[in-house]
Parts: structure tokens; sequence; C-alpha cells
């Protein structure tokens, strides 16, 4: 079998097999780095109390709901409202990720965070990216006065 021939085969194989070379994300796609950044950016403008920075994280018409409330905030200018609007929030917010979790396949992303604005939450949050932005986050939250160690107690990871 010749070297060039050989080759092909390697590399049919290897397509077959699912392995891929590291290649870049398809155009509107995140890789993990990316995903990695964008939650950056979102933490960063909700820790500054900077609404339009966390809104711009959002697609133009994303939604946003914190079952079992039945609001659906919808769309990057109620975003953009709910996260302070012009004047920004009256006290301090921040959000402290514990774990993050994203595949660049299905676009979907998690994560389990603290979020403090006048009381503490612990929750999860389950989002989906399109183009390179949230589409939708849907997170479930519980009001703790523990901190994180406390809340998950021995059941760590």
């Amino acid at each position: 079998m010749g070297f060039t021939r050989l080759l092909v085969t390697i590399a049919a194989l290897l397509s077959m097999s699912g392995c891929t070379l590291n290649r870049a994300p398809a155009p509107g796609h995140l890789d993990q780095a990316g995903f990695q950044k964008l939650i950056g950016t979102l933490t960063d403008a909700w820790d500054s109390n900077n609404g339009r920075a966390a809104a711009d994280c959002f697609t133009e018409d994303a939604m946003f709901s914190s079952p079992p409330n039945p609001e659906i905030r919808k769309g990057r200018q109620a975003l953009f409202e709910f996260f302070g609007g012009e004047k920004g929030r009256p006290k301090a917010m921040s959000i402290l990720w514990h774990r993050l979790i994203f595949d660049p396949a299905s676009q979907m992303g998690a994560g389990e965070y603290t979020f403090t604005y006048q009381i503490r939450t612990h929750g999860m949050v389950i989002l989906r990216i399109v183009n390179g932005k949230i589409a939708n986050w849907r997170e479930y939250e519980v009001e703790s006065r523990m901190n994180w160690e406390e809340m998950v107690g021995e059941n760590r990871f």
C-alpha cells in the first residue's frame, strides 16, 4: 500500500470513528473556551451592575425564566431592564459559579451557582447558545442562609 493511500485510509477511519482534529468551532458556535468567556463576561457585568453588558450576552429574542415563577422575560430589552437598566440595580449583586458544563455539539450549557442580591440563593441553570449568545436561560434556585459548602454537605464533587 502506498504512503498516500495509507494516509487516506487512516483519515477515513478516523472520520468514521468520530475522531476529529482540533478545529475552530463552526461560525456562530462556541467551543468550551468561548462558552467560558461568555459566562465570564456575563458574570463581570452582573458583578459590576452593568445591565447593558449583561443583556448583550443574550440574543435579541432571548427567554429567561425561573420556574415555578410563571413569568418569562422575553427579549434583550426586557433583560436589560431586569438587570437594572440605565441606573443599575439599587444594591450590589454577585454570582459565584461552582461548576460550569458545556456541550459544544448541542450548544447547551449548565451550571451551579450562588447568587447574592438582597438574599442569597443557590441554584442551577440550563442554557442554550445561538450564534454565540444565550438564547434560553432557565434557572432553579432556593433561598438559603447557608454558604455553598454547607448547602451541598457531604455530596461535594
